[in-house]
């Protein structure tokens, strides 16, 4: 609905026209110039399309998938992309991989399963605030592996459930009473969504889009290895990090005995597990095993889950039609296609090695922890400028990691640490995450409790991951 006709629905479209008119006009102004030293007018060209892209995808100006289509369509039209490149990537099974993962997380909602577990877990630790705040995280967790859409997950399933329990104790948005508990436990859950993406190559969207660029990297980074490499850090982050919120934004509420008589009152309104529900578990349980095992077995993951998907519309837990009305995952498809190639483009055309020249310039000229740690750092900050973390990844990981190897650090160290720190970045601001938005504007949580939560949580996270994580993935011997 572009026009509603309102005062503000009318200003509103007017910067969105002026955000447009403004990054085309960039585009016209700067195409013709003269590229930088060491980059040629290929790359140049590539540069400003996939700027634009990204600066169209953090400010929306028009939908993600029609600034990335107008990206597309002016490379071919110009030159600059050939034909086949530009439409190769929506056959790569990257790209198929995340929206099958898609369409199958939509098992969790038609059958209520996500709410059940959800309400299970409330009730099993609920008997204090801080527990029930592990109970959400814990929901999370176990949806986190088969569920790539974060907000599919802690918006869909998650947070009805914190906002029943912290309501039915009296604690309501943009009221004094969010102190009681909602705004503590808004904070840890949208906190834990930040940890539990970065524990699973299935758990966000970027993470699989990691993976292929890692790969065209002449590294490799499976399901199994992301996770086992993960699982400690991971785990450390989700106990301290309640604890840390619990401090700084204490909760009125201390003592919710009642919230296992509101789970166990929601649950008995859901009734028995019905055939549907118990399809879906057998289903993922076999999917997560073709994920865990299908290099031995010669399964790629795409096709584990395009089966994977087969026997939940055979069995009719899903129906197609419901699929095809599934805008997020068609969307994702087209959006997650191009940038996908426009990422590669960066490469071919040496945007990468221009770039990384250009920031090898500025770091330390020491052994390589010390560089690597400045890098680390200023690929993590960065996402205050981001409102996207696919955004994020496309522009930064590739130049990041390429500077990483470069300065001599451990290929599989630099390549887990940005990998892990592409979701951690998500818990800073109101705006990185994709339930960023929907969680802090419900009204539980003032900004600056939101951002000062975000930098702390990021400093426990920072200590956690590339302090412990380095010497458990030492363990494991991946470096």
């Amino acid at each position: 609905m572009p026009w509603k006709g309102s005062a503000i629905d009318t200003a509103h479209q007017a910067k969105k026209n002026w955000l447009l008119f403004s990054l085309i006009t960039l585009c016209v102004l700067t195409w013709n110039l003269t590229p930088p030293e060491g980059l040629g007018a290929s790359g140049w060209h590539v540069l400003i399309l996939f700027t634009a892209t990204i600066i169209g995808i953090v400010t929306k100006p028009l939908p993600i998938a029609v600034v990335a289509m107008a990206a597309l369509t002016a490379g071919v039209l110009s030159g600059t992309i050939e034909y086949k490149v530009a439409f190769a990537s929506f056959g790569a099974p990257v790209v198929w991989f995340v929206v099958i993962a898609l369409f199958i997380a939509q098992g969790f909602k038609v059958t209520g399963l996500g709410r059940r577990i959800a309400l299970f877990f409330t009730g099993l630790l609920g008997r204090r605030t801080l527990g029930l705040s592990y109970g959400l995280i814990v929901t999370d967790l176990l949806l986190a592996p088969m569920i790539p859409s974060v907000t599919g997950r802690v918006a869909g399933i998650v947070f009805p459930v914190l906002r029943g329990v912290a309501e039915s104790f009296g604690s309501h948005p943009n009221d004094p009473s969010a102190r009681k508990m909602g705004s503590f436990l808004t904070l840890t859950t949208f906190q834990g969504c930040a940890i539990t993406s970065a524990m699973f190559l299935t758990a966000m969207a970027a993470n699989p889009l990691i993976a292929k660029l890692v790969q065209q990297n002449d590294q490799q980074l499976s399901w199994l290895t992301w996770a086992e490499a993960a699982i400690l850090p991971g785990l450390a982050s989700l106990i301290l990090m309640p604890i840390l919120v619990y401090v700084l934004v204490p909760p009125e509420i201390k003592e919710t005995p009642n919230a296992k008589e509101f789970a166990t009152g929601e649950l008995e309104e859901l009734g028995p597990m019905r055939r549907g529900e118990w399809i879906t578990i057998a289903t993922l349980v076999l999917l997560l095993v073709l994920w865990i095992f299908g290099g031995k077995l010669g399964v790629p993951a795409a096709v584990a889950g395009f089966f994977g998907l087969c026997i939940l519309l055979i069995t009719r837990v899903l129906s197609w039609n419901e699929l095809i009305k599934l805008s997020t995952a068609w969307d994702t498809l087209i959006w997650f296609s191009i940038l996908l190639m426009l990422a590669g483009q960066l490469g071919e055309s040496g945007v990468v090695e221009w770039f990384s020249s250009l920031v090898k310039g500025i770091i330390p000229a020491t052994e390589w922890p010390l560089p690597f740690a400045v890098l680390l750092a200023m690929y993590f900050y960065a996402h205050y400028f981001f409102a996207s973390a696919t955004a994020h990844v496309a522009a930064m990981f590739v130049p990041f990691l390429v500077l990483a190897l470069g300065i001599g650090a451990p290929p599989m160290l630099a390549v887990l640490s940005f990998a892990y720190a592409s979701s951690l970045f998500g818990g800073l601001t109101n705006y990185s995450l994709a339930p960023a938005p929907l969680l802090f504007g419900v009204g539980y949580t003032s900004l600056k409790a939101w951002w000062g939560v975000g930098f702390a949580v990021s400093l426990l996270n920072f200590g956690i991951w590339f302090g412990l994580g380095p010497l458990w993935w030492k363990a494991l011997g991946l470096w």
